[in-house]
């Protein structure tokens, strides 16, 4: 019996060119692909219906990616299985057998970013002040790098924005229905700009207005934008308690690293008198 299997998929982006299969370079679904073929789970991603959630930059890493395809072999789609065959830092974490109609983006009610920013020297009152002109439904043609190209329907609804500081850091969680290529990371430069005063309040409420006012930005960095959940309506995922132990194992190790390494780095900034 062929059945519909749903995957989260958490990985971190550095060291791909992004989530969707390209050539020559690797990328975050090559390897998912591979895995399935090697595991006898696919072998035509056409063929199975195969669809993915969103994708994702070059840099930008997940937390729930989600994927779904058909298989004649669902006993082998298990999460541990599928992780054992992926590189070290992507993981299979979680599964749901779903209906043969679910569409892992079109089904999705909203999503979920994150964006981790360099807060020293930010007024991040005036940046919570501006956030919340982003809340409810707006046209982002502004802060879309495909709007023109593609002539789509720029409206979106943003449902929440958080802004939050830890430490040197200011974390920015921002929800919607969906969103265009490069939006957060376009949505967090002009609040940056807000935050250090080359831009005001008044400025980003044009910005909202692109029948008005017409200016493109330049994204924010791919490195601190997470995808950080897609959400459903009635569709269980089972976690695997062991990939998320050994997920967990491993990011713990690299904190240690960078966060060693960053420590290290600013000492010798500060040494340097900069």
């Amino acid at each position: 019996m062929t059945s519909r299997i749903a995957l989260k998929l958490a990985y971190l982006g550095s060291n791909y060119h992004g989530f969707q299969i390209q050539p020559d370079v690797p990328t975050i679904e090559e390897k998912l692909l591979k895995a399935l073929e090697t595991m006898g789970i696919l072998d035509d991603p056409q063929g199975s219906n195969y669809s993915y959630a969103g994708r994702t930059d070059k840099g930008v890493h997940a937390l729930e990616q989600v994927v779904a395809f058909n298989t004649d072999a669902p006993d082998r789609a298990i999460p541990r299985a599928i992780t054992n065959e992926l590189a070290a830092d992507i993981w299979a974490w979680s599964r749901a057998e779903v209906p043969k109609t679910f569409d892992p983006r079109r089904d999705a009610i909203s999503r979920e970013y994150r964006y981790v920013l360099y807060g020293k020297g930010l007024d991040i009152a005036r940046m919570r002040n501006t956030s919340k002109l982003l809340i409810g439904v707006h046209d982002f043609a502004n802060f879309a790098t495909n709007a023109k190209d593609e002539e789509m329907d720029t409206k979106r609804r943003i449902e929440r924005v958080e802004i939050r500081i830890d430490g040197s850091f200011m974390t920015l969680d921002i929800t919607a229905d969906c969103f265009m290529w490069n939006m957060v990371r376009k949505i967090v430069t002009g609040l940056n700009m807000v935050g250090e005063g080359s831009k005001d309040y008044d400025w980003f409420k044009d910005m909202l207005r692109p029948d008005q006012h017409e200016e493109g930005i330049a994204p924010a960095p791919s490195f601190g934008l997470v995808l950080k959940r897609v959400n459903y309506l009635n569709t269980r995922f089972i976690d695997d308690e062991y990939v998320k132990r050994r997920a967990g194992s491993a990011l713990h190790n690299l904190f240690l690293w960078h966060g060693t390494m960053g420590e290290v780095l600013q000492d010798m900034r500060d040494a340097m008198g900069y």
